[in-house]
């Protein structure tokens, strides 16, 4: 209900733009996941878009530097966007996305060591390994894309291909009467291994498909 909430108010907003051209509402799927959106068409070469997408929360489980761990993604988008079309229907797009997306993994103790930096450390149900990773807030954007040109009425065929710039930071802590005895050198040690491999991703890729109507 809260997506549904933030779209519709996007939605008004888009409207009462005042252009001779009506807003071009549409939905797509993919990368970032559900994609609710307003279109608004300036002139035949330039539109501008507002829209928000979302996959809700996940969760997840697997091993990192040699530690298995449950995690949690979440990730909630909303996007500003200036598309500029260079032949036909084809676009070159670029905007600034907000975004509320991070993975949180837990290791959680169960009597046998846990390996954190250099160190095996016995662990009791009461211990946890925490990592916190966190995509920026806001991003720019670029990409190419397909469709929302001023002038095609009825139903409509959009698809976009990009990715919103930034690097993930990484946080941990550990918690529990064991794991509290980590040293701070093993922690770091650690975060820097983990902050290593997310510092591989520099983006959030979009691939996306959807329809669109224009009044």
């Amino acid at each position: 209900m809260q997506f549904l909430s933030r779209f519709c108010a996007l939605a008004l907003t888009a409207l009462s733009v005042g252009t001779t051209q009506a807003a071009e509402p549409y939905a797509a799927i993919g990368a970032p996941g559900v994609m609710l959106g307003i279109a608004q068409p300036v002139s035949d070469t330039v539109t501008v878009r507002l829209d928000l997408a979302t996959i809700g929360t996940r969760d997840k489980s697997g091993v990192e530097q040699g530690i298995n761990y449950k995690g949690q993604y979440k990730s909630n988008r909303t996007g500003l966007f200036a598309d500029w079309f260079v032949a036909g229907g084809f676009r070159l797009t670029g905007g600034v996305t907000v975004n509320d997306t991070k993975f949180d993994l837990t290791a959680f103790g169960d009597g046998t060591p846990i390996k954190i930096g250099n160190t095996s450390y016995a662990t009791t149900t009461a211990d946890r390994f925490v990592a916190n990773i966190k995509f920026p807030s806001t991003t720019p954007y670029i990409g190419i894309g397909w469709g929302h040109k001023m002038g095609n009425s009825g139903w409509g065929f959009v698809a976009d291909l990009g990715a919103s710039i930034g690097k993930a930071t990484v946080a941990t802590r550990v918690e529990g009467p064991l794991l509290s005895q980590v040293s701070q050198a093993d922690l770091d040690r650690e975060t820097q291994e983990l902050r290593d491999g997310v510092g591989k991703v520099r983006a959030l890729p979009q691939l996306s498909v959807g329809v669109s109507y224009q009044f």
